[in-house]
């Protein structure tokens, strides 16, 4: 069996990363009629379509659950979650395990993303120590309070008041009430490596959150 106690990390603010928080986009300033720039064509037509749906959804106080992966984050839409979620047109969100190891590193440093190719060939990949430590930590706890994994990280970023935490979508979540369920796979994300990780503390929070969602 493989004994994690040993492994060697890193301090995150270090690693070289490919996001910074100066690279993210911001929403429109209001009065900017953004998707009538939009041509009615392809992708544009769906999008325009989506817009309308989500429009009479709220206006008919019917839900609107995003479901998302990490890549909303690594390339620099977290603001638009975050406002959306502010307005209350997002009504719930659910995602995946990566989703919340880049929200804590941007919540932590202001960067994330890093550089895989790289840290495969110096057998660094996943290992920040912060990274693992937090959020394995802030999982075992989640899991002794019963609650479920999304609820569980937006408290700890909102708790320890990270120095971005207010760019964080789970730590928005969670001081907003919005239901933020993530669905994981043990063994697929680089936070399963660490000494800290409590294989049962992760299913029983995620399970949590499926059962919510």
């Amino acid at each position: 069996m493989l004994n994690l106690k040993n492994v060697k990390r890193y301090p995150l603010a270090k690693r070289k990363s490919k996001v910074q928080l100066s690279t993210f986009a911001n929403p429109a300033a209001e009065g900017i009629r953004f998707l009538e720039t939009v041509p009615d064509v392809l992708a544009g037509k769906n999008f325009k379509e989506l817009v309308k749906r989500i429009i009479a959804a709220r206006k008919n106080k019917k839900p609107v659950i995003f479901m998302f992966g990490a890549h909303i984050i690594k390339c620099g839409l977290s603001r638009f979650v975050i406002d959306m979620m502010k307005r209350n047109i997002i009504t719930a969100i659910a995602t995946n395990g990566a989703s919340i190891i880049h929200d804590f590193e941007i919540s932590y440093c202001g960067k994330t993303s890093e550089d895989v190719a790289e840290q495969l060939k110096n057998g660094k990949f996943g290992m920040a120590y912060e990274t693992g430590k937090f959020i394995n930590e802030a999982v075992k706890k989640g899991a002794e309070k019963n609650l479920g994994l999304g609820e569980t990280i937006g408290k700890m970023i909102e708790g320890k008041k990270l120095k971005f935490h207010k760019e964080s979508i789970f730590a928005n979540a969670y001081r907003l009430k919005i239901p933020a369920t993530v669905h994981v796979g043990i063994g697929t994300d680089i936070i399963y490596q660490h000494p800290e990780c409590d294989g049962a503390s992760w299913g029983k929070t995620s399970y949590n959150d499926f059962l919510k969602f």
